[in-house]
């Protein structure tokens, strides 16, 4: 009997890179269906030649009753919404329920997060709320007005490590440091979003990631180049050193 793949991807992920196993159930299916073929999967996939069939029901309950129906007669592959698709799954099991022979129902999981994905989000979050339409009090901001919340986030991430220093093991200090560490970077994603409204000299949250690996990767050439430096008085004398060196060859201010 054919089955009902339902094929999960990682919105962070570049559609269409998906994995092999998702591909050759692409390629054996007689059927794909997607709730938007202009969602960024659905169009890739069109571009590889797999055709996407729109469904129209936007209820769980009647999405689930057409997708159990198909997969009776044909191979059938569901394309996960961005939305992660509320209540289908549910739908699904309870309309196989009802079934004495009902088709056999499969989650292939096409892509998954890279390591540091919801940083992506976080930065999307971001720019909606500073965007047109977004929230007036974000839109509103500048380096100026939220130059205070910085010394306000550090020295309260600097209390909750204090708490788990002295409490290592009670989830509740660190779920509060986990809370404030996220508090400090809505800073450091909300003054990258304002300058990258600067006029003359923009930059954004990816100059700042870009600044601060080519740093990391500078100051650490027994890690990443042919230095050695085996204790840590070498690591710590070998960081300052190329530290001096930066500042001296700087002619707009001393380095970080």
């Amino acid at each position: 009997m054919p089955s009902l793949i339902l094929l999960a991807t990682s919105p962070r992920v570049p559609a269409g890179l998906l994995s092999r196993d998702a591909w050759r159930a692409l390629d054996a299916a007689d059927l794909v269906l997607a709730a938007d073929v202009e969602e960024d999967l659905p169009l890739a996939l069109a571009d590889d030649g797999v055709a996407v069939t729109p469904i129209g029901h936007e209820r769980a309950t009647e999405r689930a009753r057409m997708l159990v129906e198909s997969a009776w007669t044909q191979e059938t592959i569901w394309i996960g919404s961005p939305d992660g698709d509320p209540g289908l799954s549910d739908a699904i099991a309870t309309e196989v329920s009802r079934l004495d022979d009902g088709p056999e129902v499969e989650v292939l999981v096409g892509s998954w997060d890279v390591e540091g994905g919801r940083l992506l989000d976080a930065v999307a979050v971001m720019d909606r709320l500073r965007a047109p339409g977004g929230c007036a009090w974000v839109a509103a901001q500048d380096h100026a007005s939220l130059a205070p919340f910085v010394l306000e986030e550090a020295q309260e991430v600097h209390e909750a490590i204090g708490a788990v220093i002295a409490d290592p093991d009670d989830p509740s200090v660190r779920e509060e440091l986990t809370d404030e560490l996220g508090d400090l970077l809505f800073q450091v994603l909300f003054h990258a979003r304002v300058a990258a409204d600067h006029a003359q000299e923009p930059f954004d949250v990816d100059d700042v990631a870009a600044a601060l690996v080519d740093k990391l990767v500078r100051r650490n050439p027994h890690v990443f180049g042919d230095a050695t430096a085996e204790t840590l008085e070498e690591i710590e004398a070998q960081w300052q050193a190329i530290k001096a060196q930066e500042k001296a060859a700087r002619t707009d201010g001393p380095a970080a």
